[in-house]
């Protein structure tokens, strides 16, 4: 195949759809014949996958490479901040934790060289590896204030020779002065590398906007690629948790009802998609104890800050309704950091997530939580000790859990190598370090048998692999026939 350009989709500011627009051309460039990669510099987010090799990157870029056809790799995004306060993060840098930093010592321009050397050597290796790198930039390109310290828009697209298509986004309004003000923000070398402006999340009748495309090119004296309408029929995994508490909270008949409890630091939500799609489930977020009340099945997700979360859930009352829903009948299930949540107590001596050096657990587990600086990332194969069926998952945890006294050990899971995980008292209270659990339609049969009598008429599961590739599908042929692909293979063919 032709040698592409590579193609960086920068933004106007963030949340324009930077992500799901890169997801469709990593698509759209498989569809048509390329080897596309995804690649993000920098990205902040506390959703993250383990990839082959054990490494950590953000779960944006396996989406993408999910969509491109190909492994993630930690070059897709070699840096990764995942905070764990307003103004702290923990930074990742090629698939390792190096540590946590302040927000204001990690943008200061002392040792930014360092992690610039690395981002673009991950960029580097990429780019002989897959034709074309589809990059996705940062927030807003034009934050003048962070010029220097910049990573990941135009010093990356600059690096690369990428040509960069500006995502702007006309839903939140002002689409005229944010397209105008980024382009006129950036310096003459900059702005050159701009090739095309991409519209996203166009509602109404889109002939309405035409006259709009040709003020903007002549303002610009840049070309409109396309006008994107939003979508709601299609669904890719999110990048953030914000819109997770709008989820339905009505208990709904002739399904079994599960409440993931909505921790402050909430990790891996994407944990729960394949319940969200299940016919027989009906998937609500909450942090309301009288909601929690009406669940047949609760679920303790991951959490970025443990103990944080597991103080703020004894003050606001999630803990004892927890409990008290468990003695009811409810089954409780803890993933990662809620499994830790649901022992008998996590320590933390050498204060690894912050003060707090130790608090009781749910007590709903005869397990011990002792948090360690040593992150463990790495994908598994497994089998549940009640199935020999191989399951597939990853973790991604610090912190090692144990029975406590004498407790004999009672596993749920049984690794390939033969390592155990998990703690399993009975079918309605368990827990796993092991994200992705729920991917495994065999075992979401295993968590709702116990309430088959509520699921005569819910139908069964399904493929969430094929839903997956079916949604990226119908993502590529919605970009595609709103975006003006001829220009834009013109523009990853002609040299400057």
């Amino acid at each position: 195949m032709e040698k592409l350009h590579p193609i960086m989709f920068a933004g106007t500011g963030s949340d324009v759809g930077k992500s799901i627009i890169a997801a469709a051309f990593c698509r759209i460039f498989r569809q048509d014949g390329y080897c596309p990669a995804p690649f993000k510099a920098q990205n902040m987010a506390l959703n993250s996958y383990a990839t082959p090799e054990g490494l950590e990157i953000g779960r944006a870029q396996a989406v993408q490479a999910e969509a491109a056809g190909v492994p993630c790799h930690t070059d897709m995004n070699p840096l990764l901040l995942k905070p764990s306060s307003d103004h702290t993060s923990q930074v990742v840098l090629n698939g390792r934790p190096i540590g946590n930093r302040d927000a204001y010592d990690y943008f200061r321009v002392e040792g930014r060289e360092e992690l610039r050397r690395e981002v673009c050597a991950a960029y580097d290796r990429l780019s002989v590896r897959y034709n074309p790198v589809v990059l996705e930039g940062a927030g807003s390109i034009s934050e003048i204030n962070l010029r220097d310290t910049d990573l990941v828009n135009l010093p990356m697209a600059l690096h690369a020779g990428a040509d960069v298509i500006l995502v702007g986004d006309i839903d939140r309004g002002g689409v005229f002065a944010s397209v105008y003000g980024s382009l006129m923000l950036l310096r003459p070398h900059e702005r050159e590398r701009i090739k095309g402006i991409l519209i996203n999340k166009f509602r109404g009748d889109i002939r309405l906007f035409e006259p709009g495309i040709k003020m903007l090119e002549d303002l610009c004296d840049i070309p409109v690629v396309g006008v994107v309408p939003y979508y709601r029929d299609i669904y890719i995994e999110e990048e953030d948790s914000l819109a997770l508490a709008t989820k339905s909270v009505q208990a709904e008949q002739g399904k079994v009802n599960i409440a993931v409890v909505l921790l402050r630091h909430l990790s891996n939500f994407t944990d729960f998609n394949v319940l969200e799609r299940d016919p027989r489930v009906h998937l609500f977020y909450t942090n309301n104890t009288d909601e929690l009340a009406k669940a047949d099945i609760i679920l303790l997700p991951g959490s970025k800050s443990t103990l944080a979360d597991l103080h703020e859930l004894r003050r606001n009352g999630v803990a004892q309704a927890v409990i008290r829903a468990h003695r009811e009948g409810a089954t409780v299930m803890g993933i990662c950091g809620g499994y830790q949540l649901m022992g008998q107590e996590v320590c933390d001596p050498d204060h690894v997530e912050g003060e707090i050096e130790r608090l009781p657990g749910l007590g709903l587990l005869p397990v011990s939580t002792h948090m360690t600086g040593e992150k463990v990332t790495r994908q598994v194969t497994f089998h549940l000790v009640e199935s020999g069926e191989l399951l597939e998952g990853y973790e991604i945890h610090m912190g090692t859990t144990v029975p406590i006294h004498n407790t004999p050990a009672s596993p749920l899971n049984i690794l390939e190598d033969g390592r155990t995980d998990g703690y399993f008292v009975d079918r309605t209270c368990m827990g796993t370090y092991i994200h992705g659990i729920l991917d495994n339609p065999s075992f979401i049969d295993f968590l709702l048998e116990p309430f088959a009598d509520k699921l005569a008429d819910a139908g069964k599961s399904f493929d969430y692999h094929q839903f997956k590739e079916e949604q990226y599908d119908k993502l590529a042929d919605h970009v595609r026939s709103h975006v003006d692909m001829p220009l834009i293979y013109k523009i990853l063919t002609t040299h400057d």
